[in-house]
Formats: structure tokens, C-alpha cells, sequence
């Protein structure tokens, strides 16, 4: 089961963007991808109630947040791997997701990597194809992203919390 998850949702607009991605790159033959475009603050199998708490205090004034997208990144030492868009963002989302990632118990401590997945579970064979068809499938001009919306994603619920 999929952990639990302070994310932001993309506004509708780049949401459906990205989704189109997905789409093109499902039709060159690439694994199909099923999740809903968002950046991950933190997660864990069960999300501590502070570290919700003190989201509901930090996010909502953060929001929307400008991401940049500043390359690509492949996650994963197995044979299935995540490849990402890696972004960049304001110091201060940047010390609100670090503060948030070290008060979640299950959290890396105050480590984030900023990224948007593009790809979940990629055989590791395919991750030179799908890169490369990534940079072909993507405008040039979808240089930024927004975090529109802070959530608390419970899977194992099938609960979506809004933070604000």
C-alpha cells in the first residue's frame, strides 16, 4: 500500500498537461502511468497528526508555490526504477518541507528532493528510452510548475484532506 502524503496538487491546467505526457508517452510504447501529477512534501505509512497540524500552519501562506523544473532524475537501485522531473523552488516552501520532513518521525530528516514523478516503476532497461522520449514529448516552454494546494493524501483511506 502506498504511504501517506503532504503533497500540492497542480492546477487543472498543468494537470491535464502533464497527464498528456503521460499519454504520448504511453503511446510510444512506455509503461502507462496511472498517478495523479503532485509534489510530495513528506510521507509515511501512517502520517503523525503533528506533522499534519503544523502543515495546516505552514502551507496555506506558502501556496501556490512556482516550482522551476531544473533537470531530470532517476530514483531507485532495483530493477524497477522512478524517473522524476527534478525542480527548484523559494527558500521558504523549501525550509517549510525541510521543518515538516524532519518533525515526520518516518521522515528523512530535514532532506527534500523537489520533484514531480513521470515515470513509477520503470524497468530499468527502458530508462534511457523514456528519458529520451520525455525530452521529446515535453514543451520547452513548460519550464514551471505550481504547487497549487497542499493535501493530505491517505491511500488506505481513499481520503484526500485539504490543508488550508
Amino acid at each position: 500500500m502506498s504511504p501517506d502524503n503532504i503533497l500540492l496538487r497542480l492546477p487543472e491546467e498543468e494537470d491535464a498537461y502533464v497527464r498528456e505526457v503521460f499519454d504520448q508517452l504511453h503511446a510510444r510504447g512506455l509503461p502507462k502511468q496511472y498517478q495523479t501529477p503532485h509534489i510530495t512534501i513528506t510521507f509515511a505509512k501512517h502520517m503523525e497528526d503533528c506533522v499534519v497540524d503544523r502543515a495546516r500552519e505552514l502551507l496555506p501562506n506558502l501556496q501556490p508555490a512556482t516550482f522551476q523544473r531544473a533537470g531530470v532524475v532517476v530514483f531507485g537501485t532495483k530493477s524497477k526504477q522512478t524517473i522524476a522531473w527534478l525542480l527548484e523552488v523559494d527558500p521558504e516552501l523549501e525550509a517549510a518541507a525541510r521543518e515538516l520532513s524532519a518533525l515526520n518521525p518516518e521522515g528523512r530528516g530535514e532532506r527534500w528532493v523537489p520533484h514531480l514523478t513521470v515515470g513509477l516503476r520503470i524497468p530499468r532497461t527502458l530508462v534511457p528510452e523514456y528519458i529520451g522520449a520525455l525530452d521529446d514529448v515535453t514543451s520547452g516552454h513548460f519550464k514551471t510548475i505550481t504547487g497549487q494546494h497542499a493535501y493530505l493524501w491517505q491511500p488506505r483511506l481513499e481520503k484526500l484532506t485539504d490543508l488550508s
